[in-house]
């Protein structure tokens, strides 16, 4: 693996704490977006118009699009696309609170897949975090009560899914620009998404006027900064130690629940959000004591290496 600086690793874990802030804060306008609007018909419109405001940013930086930052996205869109579409199954069938624990433990899949697939093996600190995040998600979303629902192996999918997504960003954004990246992986999952919601779910287009700006503000700030941020922080986190930091979703998401939609947290919750945010410590001790003198700056992006891709 390339070797981070611990300048810049503080940076990306910022980055990535401030997208678990705004994946959180999206979960109340997608919670009422999904009463009215079909679920391809809302990822199709809010991950195309979730490419809009990094293409402003970029410009004429699109035009330079190499063919493996194309192949590249649309593969990263596929899997996010297939990861949604199972979640969304699978929360027919089952609860949300399950649904939210299941879907997290790509908190853990992500060490474990690294190990298994990639013969990468995080360090103990790292799978201790992973454990002690998990735990603390499990209190969090499921309050310590968890039985098994047709839908859940559903959503244990597209947990397996998102953890394949954190490492793959991993991978791409070593080789390629993570802007453009960012843009073709929205704008491939939009395509994905949006003819099976015009076909499915045309009926609900009626609805669109008052969902409107849950559209827009998940594409703006979900999308068009969370992924973005996600996309921009991985070249110097590890897998890991990123599924760790954006697991704090869930907290961020029963914040805004509170503040919102007067949901309480119950004493067992709160001992929740305590276990992720020790986890999180815990995977950035692991980082202070591993780490070695390095490069005072990231490599720029001619001079990355031209073979990063998945094996």
């Amino acid at each position: 693996m390339v070797q981070k600086s611990p300048k810049y690793r503080l940076t990306a874990d910022l980055l990535l704490l401030t997208t678990a802030l705004f994946w959180g804060s999206a979960f109340v306008p997608c919670k009422i977006a999904a009463a009215s609007l079909d679920p391809f018909l809302f990822n199709g419109l809010r991950f195309l118009l979730g490419a809009l405001p990094v293409i402003a940013v970029i410009g004429r930086r699109m035009g330079r699009l190499s063919r493996r930052e194309i192949g590249g996205g649309i593969l990263a869109g596929l899997v996010l696309f297939a990861a949604s579409a199972f979640q969304q199954m699978g929360l027919a069938l089952t609860t949300a609170g399950k649904a939210g624990f299941i879907t997290g433990l790509y908190v853990v899949l992500v060490p474990f897949l690294l190990t298994a697939v990639w013969r990468q093996r995080p360090g103990w600190a790292a799978w201790g975090a992973s454990v002690i995040a998990a735990v603390g998600l499990f209190l969090l979303s499921a309050e310590g009560q968890l039985t098994l629902a047709p839908g859940d192996s559903l959503v244990l999918v597209a947990a397996a899914l998102l953890a394949l997504h954190v490492i793959l960003i991993g991978q791409l954004v070593l080789w390629a620009d993570p802007l453009r990246l960012a843009v073709v992986q929205y704008v491939a999952c939009g395509l994905f998404n949006l003819p099976l919601g015009l076909t499915l779910g045309r009926d609900t287009l009626v609805a669109l006027p008052g969902a409107w700006w849950a559209v827009l503000y998940t594409a703006v700030f979900s999308i068009g900064v969370g992924y973005t941020l996600q996309n921009v922080a991985q070249r110097h986190a590890p897998p890991t130690d990123a599924a760790i930091i954006m697991s704090l979703e869930a907290v961020f998401a029963a914040l805004f629940g509170w503040l919102l939609l007067d949901e309480r947290l119950t004493p067992v919750q709160i001992v929740g959000c305590g276990l992720m945010l020790a986890g999180m410590i815990l995977a950035q001790l692991g980082v202070m004591r591993s780490s070695s003198p390095r490069p005072s700056s990231p490599p720029a992006y001619s001079e990355l290496p031209e073979r990063r891709t998945l094996e």
